[in-house]
């Protein structure tokens, strides 16, 4: 089992990401708030900020449970459940990935809950989530 931090943004897992030699993007972690777990399907595309550069849509991917979804996909899936106990790791593309250093990052992304109506998704709103991660 892995250990998980209190914050939302974990500071485990934070890398580049490496493809055929090149550095193609970078990797963080997160983990659940929600106490429950939440259903794919539940989860509303995630924005992320690094130093103010905005990455959304397809740029990000999630890996849940070792297997890597794209944001369009976990719409439509309602057989994967994403528990509290397991991060969740978002890669975001970027070529040339994020140099060493120390790095703001903010993570938002909404969720739908079996007991509010669906316009509570747009009423209440992606959860901010802020962090300075170092890479090494």
């Amino acid at each position: 089992m892995t250990m998980l931090e209190k914050p939302c943004i974990q500071s485990r897992g934070f890398k580049n990401v490496e493809e055929k030699g090149k550095i193609i993007g970078f990797q963080v972690k997160i983990r659940s708030l929600y106490y429950r777990g939440l259903w794919l399907s539940q989860l509303r595309p995630a924005t992320v900020s690094v130093d103010g550069e905005t990455f959304s849509g397809d740029q990000i991917t999630w890996t849940i449970n070792g297997v890597t979804y794209t944001q369009t996909e976990m719409a439509s899936i309602g057989d994967v459940h994403w528990g509290i106990l397991e991060p969740a790791t978002l890669t975001v593309a970027k070529e040339g990935g994020l140099k060493s250093g120390s790095h703001d990052i903010d993570i938002s992304y909404t969720y739908s809950c079996s007991y509010f109506p669906p316009v509570a998704d747009t009423v209440l709103g992606a959860i901010p989530h802020k962090r300075k991660l170092i890479l090494v």
